[in-house]
């Protein structure tokens, strides 16, 4: 027993009988586009991903810089800027 009840017999008698249909030169080919066409969604996924990484790299630039801002803008600012313009004023 072979592949879910089929013997090796009757998966090279099968084989045989596509080869005979299609010929060699079509099954060569067809093999050929299917590799490219795996190759093709390979590089697609890979760019997929690099572009998703340079995205989340952008967002994490963009939340520590909104970070920087809130920190500096925050409430305790106002007080250290009228600290610093009374200090100044004297």
């Amino acid at each position: 027993m072979g592949f879910g009840g089929i013997s090796i017999w009757q998966l090279v008698i099968v084989l045989g009988i596509v080869v005979l249909i299609f010929g060699t030169k079509k099954l060569r080919n067809l093999g050929g586009d299917v590799g490219g066409a795996v190759k093709g969604f390979k590089k697609a996924m890979s760019e997929d991903d690099s572009k998703e990484t340079q995205e989340e790299q952008e967002k994490k630039k963009l939340t520590a810089d909104d970070a920087q801002f809130s920190q500096s803008e925050g409430p305790d600012a106002e007080k250290d800027k009228e600290k610093s313009q009374a200090s100044s004023d004297k």
